[in-house]
């Protein structure tokens, strides 16, 4: 192990894939010629199982002999995006008003991202909150795993209860939500 091993660097760009089935992916870093390394394990230890490609992202990054590799999240933004459907409602609701709802703590029910959406129940209701896949890329997640904790911001809709942005547990934690 050489000295430049045990050196670490706060590096911020965006992601440039990531695929949970093989268990990596790859950011794209502001300042470096070279793409950072991200494993899924690293990723599990900020609380999720998938980031959406596009999403900020703020690591703390190490060189090893196969090359930089990120070792811990500080910090994911979702990917830019103006506006989002909401199904049939097509509503447009601004960033802040998002943000102005409470934080509700949820159970992923289940989610297919082929169908572009998923359920889930927050904890002590039993209706289901509907999750469309464009909801959870704006949010950060390319994907969701049934039983997956997460926190999820809520409206009502013509069909029901639905999640206007979803965050992993860990990170309404430290965001104090």
């Amino acid at each position: 192990m050489d000295e430049n091993e045990d050196v670490m660097q706060i590096m911020h760009g965006q992601v440039k894939w990531f695929d949970p089935s093989k268990g990596f992916g790859f950011i794209v870093a502001e300042g470096s010629a070279t793409d950072i390394l991200l494993h899924a394990n690293v990723l599990r230890n900020y609380g999720q199982s998938s980031v959406a490609d596009g999403a900020g992202i703020s690591v703390k990054v190490q060189m090893t002999q196969r090359g930089i590799q990120a070792v811990e999240i500080i910090k994911i933004d979702a990917p830019v995006a103006l506006s989002f459907p909401l199904g049939e409602d097509s509503v447009q609701i601004s960033a802040e008003e998002i943000a102005s709802r409470p934080l509700e703590p949820a159970r992923v029910k289940w989610f297919d991202k082929g169908k572009g959406f998923g359920f889930a129940n927050v904890f002590g209701d039993t209706e289901d909150v509907f999750i469309h896949v464009e909801v959870l890329r704006v949010s950060g997640f390319a994907d969701l795993q049934p039983g997956e904790a997460v926190c999820l911001r809520i409206t009502n809709g013509k069909r029901g209860r639905m999640a206007l942005q979803v965050m992993s547990w860990e990170a309404a934690a430290r965001e104090g939500g």
